[in-house]
């Protein structure tokens, strides 16, 4: 009964890989160190091999009575080949030992994320550039408050996710130190090469304070960090697109197969993909918190507690995958209907041109707070004749608003409304295909670092 509830195999037997590169590291470091003889590191090299072999064909099947991924392997070396195996763990602890495990396999696991994620952005830029002259209102409060392009759209959501993806290259650069040699918590008596074995497995440099190094789980938290921000990002783009295709909008079209039909109604076109990542997020922010809760109040510096920081950490990288896998080719297959759109636009116009007209009161020398209101008031009295700003007639708007001129016939146009708004990082189509040419340079920068840095491991 305590063996089953103590044990760990249903979380960490996925670090297997690991776990033997670790294992293979630290035998050619304690060779080194005069610890092992070449012969005794070559037969635990090829044990280590040979037990990859079985795990990855299924000959070999973790047994809960070993407890956790790290006894099983040992276990089945020290089958293999005796008293040799048995020396493996010499100057290791387990704390240590699944602490650089982990690491190693978050690793590899974040490098795939960065690809992902990389693929969402060029899918968001492609977007922008098919878009960019594409006008679409622009909201807030859920209500039409300007025309913008639909591009400058598609580039907000690259601006946040470019930042999801500095946060996660922030998480990579905390797996920098390597933890193995720390022991239990005290470091080691043997003359272990911490900085050999840091080297060997492509770390920067090993951890400095033994303690720390197995009691923090500050690399988790940097990965949950940069996981709920993405979720919380890709459930409010979700949200819009649910919303922004649905009749009532009807300005953005979803690709068919990210769609499913209904069990009754025949007509029904449902939104399940987007839906189902808007309801994923909660979960991702669930396992930061528990991670955050479990560390809470814990002395240092291991505590048995810490054994179910993977579980939050699993599950979490499995459903970031899950969206990253399945949200670029949703938007790259997203379009736009721009009768749709424009037709929306029409029937607000009055209120989408207005900030258009203060301004241009403000550009003839009247005070903002004047213009707001004056505008504010003939905004009211098209509304209640039914009209849009651009129905108005030269006498109306003598009548009403003679500050505005003869000239202000030429800013009543969803286009002028666009392309009139030239400051840095504006809407205008000028300043939209600035953004896509900054957007594209940043692109081939993150894809050249992520290609170097698997280059860099792959060669170790």
């Amino acid at each position: 009964m305590v063996l089953k509830f103590t044990q760990s195999l249903d979380l960490d037997w996925r670090l297997y890989r690991h776990d033997i590169q670790g294992s293979a590291a630290h035998a050619r470091m304690l060779g080194a160190a005069g610890l092992l003889t070449d012969g005794e590191v070559r037969q635990i090299e090829d044990g280590l091999g040979t037990v990859l072999r079985e795990i990855e064909s299924g000959a070999l099947s973790p047994s809960e009575r070993l407890e956790d991924v790290h006894m099983n392997i040992e276990n089945r070396l020290t089958e293999l080949l005796g008293p040799v195996g048995a020396k493996l763990h010499t100057g290791r602890s387990r704390n240590d030992q699944i602490a650089v495990t982990v690491r190693l396999y978050l690793r590899d696991r974040l490098l795939e994320l960065r690809s992902a994620l990389l693929a969402l952005l060029a899918a968001l830029l492609d977007r922008a550039e098919k878009h960019k002259d594409l006008i679409v209102p622009g909201y807030t409060h859920l209500q039409q408050a300007q025309p913008i392009s639909l591009g400058h759209y598609w580039m907000a959501w690259f601006e946040a996710f470019s930042r999801d993806c500095g946060r996660l290259e922030f998480a990579g650069a905390s797996l920098a130190e390597c933890p193995l040699g720390s022991g239990a918590l005290a470091g080691s008596t043997l003359p272990l090469d911490r900085e050999a074995t840091s080297r060997a497995l492509g770390f920067d440099r090993p951890t400095r304070n033994s303690l720390d190094s197995v009691a923090q789980r500050d690399y988790m938290a940097d990965y949950h960090h940069f996981a709920s921000l993405f979720a919380v990002h890709a459930g409010r783009l979700s949200e819009d697109l649910v919303v922004y295709a649905t009749q009532e909008f009807g300005w953005l079209k979803l690709p068919d197969s990210f769609c499913t039909g209904s069990s009754m109604m025949p007509q029904k076109k449902n939104p399940d993909v987007p839906e189902l990542i808007r309801g994923k997020t909660g979960q991702v922010l669930g396992h930061m918190m528990d991670l955050l809760i479990t560390l809470k109040g814990l002395p240092m510096t291991y505590d048995r507690d810490l054994q179910e920081d993977k579980r939050g950490l699993f599950a979490s990288l499995d459903t970031v995958s899950g969206i990253l896998e399945v949200l670029p080719p949703l938007i790259a297959g997203t379009d736009a209907d721009g009768a749709a759109a424009r037709a929306a636009l029409e029937k607000g116009l009055s209120l989408a041109l207005a900030t258009d007209v203060a301004e241009h009161l403000v550009m003839k020398g009247v005070p903002f707070r004047d213009a707001h209101r004056k505008v504010g008031r003939l905004v009211r009295y098209c509304l209640d004749r039914d009209k849009a700003l651009p129905d108005l007639t030269p006498g109306e708007w003598k009548e009403h608003l003679p500050e505005a001129g003869t000239d202000v016939a030429e800013i009543l146009s969803m286009e002028s409304a666009v392309a009139r708004r030239k400051t840095y990082g504006g809407t205008a189509f000028g300043q939209v295909a600035f953004q896509i040419g900054q957007g594209k340079e940043l692109l081939r920068g993150k894809e050249e670092s992520l290609k170097s840095e698997k280059e860099r491991l792959k060669n170790l």
